[in-house]
């Protein structure tokens, strides 16, 4: 390096960074020697932070806002370098800018497929993607954990580890949510909000706050698109089977149709044909409206004898108003079909539980 080179760098007072990128988290200020003067101009702008690092120690942090580089504002510092009465020399120390703005639209997303259980599908493997913001938090713990001694640092370089925490959280929360493939597409605010809350802890750990993670979509292998499909067609008809089934062989003979010269169309068409002439006049086989109930259990009947003479048949409750009445007693014979003979009434289940009901006579009477 040439003398103009290092005068030209011992000259220069004003120590600032301003950011041309989209994407720089850290930059270290470049000085000649790494010497700063006394007196010399700090200028830290507005999502900006500047951490001054004295051999690797992290030193002083300065906020935004203009700073005179004197013992009095390098508390830390001058402590570390044993500055009781001030310095006039310059001293060495490096210069790291962290940029403390929002960065925005990183990606995320699953490289391979994620497998979750669901009640409907059985065990599905899900892909996922989405966009997420994230900035610096602490400046001081960033550059330890994660930056290091890099003089620039851009958001490439920590996204893969990220998008991981994303990743591997979004496993979880399928197994703890246990939500079903169908309400995911609908729930993509609150699992995005589940996520962030999980995995916060480990973007506290580098320094950084995560911020607006989305989710913009989940899919499924086509056979389980197909299969959503198909549920989708059966319940707005109803949940008729029949009626779906008709409507696909009606779409196999409209392709058949498309393709009339060939062997595989005219085989479709017949097919299709078949297939819904039958639906059909199963259709109308079927009973129309709700199903006919099976007929009422008949009542038991049984005939009595009265003076040796065949009566009947009567209901039980005939039987109860005949007993009520005293026409009908235990000795009385009963028959009812199934009985190989005129039995008593009261050897008859049946019956003798009627006469069970019926009170005594009143004493004295």
């Amino acid at each position: 390096m040439g003398i103009f080179d290092k005068l030209r760098g011992e000259f220069i007072d004003i120590i600032e960074w301003t950011d041309s990128s989209t994407d720089t988290m850290v930059y270290r200020f470049e000085r000649h020697g790494n010497e700063i003067k006394n007196g010399a101009k700090l200028t830290v702008r507005e999502s900006q932070v500047a951490v001054f690092v004295d051999e690797g120690r992290i030193a002083d942090v300065f906020q935004p806002g203009m700073y005179t580089l004197e013992t009095a504002n390098l508390p830390i510092l001058s402590t570390l370098k044993g500055w009781k009465y001030g310095f006039n020399s310059p001293f060495k120390a490096e210069v790291y800018f962290v940029n403390t703005k929002r960065f925005t639209d990183l990606k995320w997303g699953t490289m391979n497929p994620i497998m979750m259980r669901d009640a409907d599908f059985g065990m599905v493997r899900v892909r996922a993607f989405g966009t997420y913001s994230t900035r610096v938090k602490d400046a001081a713990q960033f550059l330890r954990e994660v930056v290091g001694t890099n003089w620039e640092f851009t958001t490439d370089q920590i996204s893969e580890q990220l998008r991981n925490f994303i990743v591997s959280a979004l496993a979880d929360a399928f197994a703890e949510t246990k939500m079903p493939v169908l309400d995911l597409y609908s729930k993509y605010g609150e699992m995005g909000q589940f996520l962030t809350d999980k995995i916060q802890s480990k973007f506290n750990e580098h320094g950084l706050e995560l911020i607006n993670l989305l989710i913009e979509n989940v899919s499924v292998p086509p056979e389980v698109e197909q299969a959503i499909d198909t549920r989708s067609k059966i319940g707005a008809m109803g949940g008729v089977m029949t009626e779906y089934m008709q409507m696909q062989a009606g779409e196999a003979m409209v392709k058949g149709a498309e393709n009339p010269g060939g062997m595989g169309g005219l085989g479709a068409q017949m097919a299709a044909g078949q297939i819904a002439a039958q639906m059909a006049q199963q259709s109308m086989q079927q009973p129309q409206g709700a199903p006919t109930p099976p007929p009422m259990p008949q009542e038991k009947q049984f005939h009595v004898a009265v003076n040796g003479q065949q009566t009947g048949p009567f209901a039980m409750s005939a039987l109860q108003q005949m007993v009520g009445e005293g026409r009908l007693t235990g000795e009385t014979l009963v028959w009812s079909a199934g009985m190989a003979t005129w039995t008593a009434a009261k050897d008859v289940p049946e019956v003798a539980a009627l006469l069970a009901n019926v009170p005594p006579p009143i004493p004295g009477q």
